[in-house]
């Protein structure tokens, strides 16, 4: 196949392009590099730096395009309550200028990556794609919008769609930006490091921690899989961890002691988010693969920034 991963040089989209690239696809790449990395591409991988919302760039690489995987966006909740025009601008302003590309380019597929931050504050263990969605951030918002452009527009169309909703991945080289650290690879720095971890609120709130090869193997099966025109799937493990446990998981996988102070004047977010994956194990065969301690051996094991601190 061919194909074109928008955001393909960050996190998620780069270990997607690499894993497509490994498999014989001709996979092109395109991201502004705001936050991506093009070293971490395979030398093979067709690397153009360009903004999203550029639709004359976009069309020349759409040229010819199987399926593309709509990764490139803002992603942090508490930058976007600072910079809320941002990121409607990336998000959903890409999101349009992308889907009308594909539209002239007469690319028939187009996987979204979208978030579990759509659903807020939610009374179930677990959330299913049918529930009424509460954002609680324009980040949410924006992949709120982000999904109903890309079905309608699809529809209108005929390019079919699938908004597959990720929860919190995590995974060896995922960055760790100073500003807003995700919370993992922050951890186990300030544990490695002996330094403070700050968590807000009560450290009782439950996420959804999902190892970066069960993402990808998500999106890969989201390319080709049958019957699934117009759906929403969770992406998530399934499993929820207070962030107390993480604590104590990290502990575990460290042979360390975290130093953890609680700020409780400030929210922690929503109480409990943890995906319901049952319409992924039907539609994308997806079964997630890795527990969340063995998620940690594998970063510390395959992080060159965290393996060197562990052998001491």
């Amino acid at each position: 196949m061919r194909i074109l991963i928008t955001g393909g040089a960050g996190f998620i989209g780069a270990a997607l392009a690499n894993r497509l690239d490994q498999e014989g696809h001709h996979v092109r790449v395109i991201d502004d590099l705001s936050s991506g990395n093009p070293d971490s591409l395979r030398p093979n991988i067709d690397f153009t730096r360009g903004d999203v919302k550029d639709k004359p760039k976009l069309w020349s690489l759409l040229n010819k395009v199987d399926c593309v995987y709509h990764l490139a966006a803002r992603v942090y909740v508490s930058e976007s309550i600072l910079y809320p025009t941002e990121y409607n601008s990336t998000n959903v302003g890409g999101t349009v200028a992308l889907m009308e590309a594909m539209r002239d380019a007469g690319v028939k597929r187009v996987v979204l990556a979208s978030s579990g931050a759509i659903y807020g504050e939610q009374t179930y263990d677990r959330v299913t794609e049918d529930l009424p969605p509460r954002p609680t951030s324009p980040y949410g918002v924006s992949k709120l919008c982000a999904e109903h452009y890309v079905n309608s527009i699809g529809q209108l169309w005929g390019i079919e769609t699938v908004s597959l909703r990720i929860f919190n991945a995590y995974g060896p080289g995922q960055p760790l930006f100073p500003a807003h650290p995700p919370v993992i690879p922050q951890l186990l720095q300030q544990t490695l490091w002996e330094g403070t971890f700050t968590i807000h609120g009560t450290g009782n709130q439950v996420r959804d921690f999902v190892y970066i090869d069960d993402v990808v193997n998500g999106l890969v099966a989201a390319a080709t899989a049958q019957n699934i025109d117009q759906r929403i799937i969770n992406i998530g493990s399934g499993k929820g961890v207070s962030i107390n446990d993480l604590v104590r998981l990290v502990a575990e996988a460290t042979k360390r002691k975290p130093q953890v102070i609680y700020v409780g004047s400030e929210s922690g977010g929503v109480s409990r988010l943890v995906a319901d994956i049952s319409l992924a194990e039907q539609a994308l065969n997806y079964r997630p693969q890795s527990s969340i301690a063995a998620g940690l051996a594998n970063i510390l094991a395959y992080d060159p920034r965290y393996r060197q601190e562990t052998s001491r």
